[in-house]
C-alpha cells in the first residue's frame, strides 16, 4: 500500500493536535480536487473527507494528541508528531508498506526514521517538506487531520460557546481564553497550559485581580 500522514493542529493554544493517515493502492482511486487542506474551503474539506471515508478502496485512520499530553514537561512537540505520525500509520500499515510524511523537523531525513523506528510496521518512511503539495495521498491526509480538528473545535463552540480558531492570533481565542479565566479563575481543560498564550492570560488575570486592591 501507499500511505500519505499528516497533522493538523500544531500550533494552537486550544485543542488537540490530530494526525491522520490514508492509505491505498493505487492513489489514482483518490477523489478529484484532493489538495493541502489549507488551499480548500471548509465545505470542500469536509466533502473529501466524506468522500475518502466512504471509499472501501481507501483506509483512513487518525490519532489525536491531546493537551494533556502537549503539556507534559518531559516531551516535546517534534517528539508528539513523531508520536502521532506513527500512531495513525500503525493502525493501517503493514511490513513493507511505502509511506509519505509531511515532514515535521528541519531535518526530513531524521523525522523520517524517528517515524519508522516507531510505527509497529516495518515500513519504509519518506519525509518530504511540502509533500501536501507533492503527493495526493498527503494531500488526502492532510484534509482528514484538517476536518477532525474543525470537528473539534466546532464541539468545543457548541458547548462553550466562541472559542474561535484556538489559535494565538486569533482575538476571539483569545478573549474566550481572558473571559473563562476571569469567571473560573483557571484555564479551560482543553487549553495548552505549556503555551505562552496561556501564560499571557493567566498573568494579565492576576494583574487585573491586584489592580482591584
Amino acid at each position: 500500500m501507499r500511505i500519505g500522514v499528516d497533522e493538523a493542529g500544531k500550533g494552537p493554544v486550544l485543542g488537540s493536535m490530530f494526525a491522520a493517515a490514508v492509505a491505498v493502492t493505487d492513489p489514482k482511486v483518490l477523489p478529484d480536487g484532493v489538495d493541502d487542506s489549507k488551499r480548500l474551503a471548509p465545505e470542500t474539506r469536509e466533502r473529501l473527507d466524506d468522500r475518502l471515508r466512504g471509499d472501501d478502496r481507501v483506509q483512513v485512520a487518525v490519532a489525536e494528541i491531546t493537551p494533556a499530553r502537549i503539556d507534559d514537561p518531559a516531551t516535546d512537540m517534534n517528539a508528539l508528531t513523531v508520536a502521532a505520525h506513527a500512531n495513525a500509520i500503525s493502525r493501517l500499515a503493514a511490513d513493507g508498506d511505502d509511506v509519505v510524511v509531511d515532514a515535521g523537523d528541519v531535518s526530513e531525513s531524521r523525522f523520517a526514521r524517528r517515524v519508522r523506528t516507531a510505527a509497529t510496521a516495518d515500513v519504509d518512511v519518506t519525509a518530504e517538506h511540502g509533500a501536501d503539495e507533492t503527493h495526493p495521498v498527503v494531500a488526502a491526509a492532510s484534509v482528514v487531520a484538517k476536518v477532525a480538528r474543525d470537528a473539534q473545535m466546532t464541539a468545543l463552540a457548541s458547548e462553550h460557546g466562541a472559542v474561535g480558531s484556538g489559535y494565538p492570533s486569533d482575538p476571539t481565542t483569545r478573549e474566550f481564553l481572558a473571559t473563562h479565566v476571569a469567571d473560573h479563575g483557571q484555564l479551560p481543560a482543553f487549553a495548552r497550559e505549556s503555551w505562552s498564550t496561556s501564560a499571557d492570560v493567566l498573568a494579565a488575570a492576576e494583574q487585573s485581580g491586584l489592580d482591584d486592591f
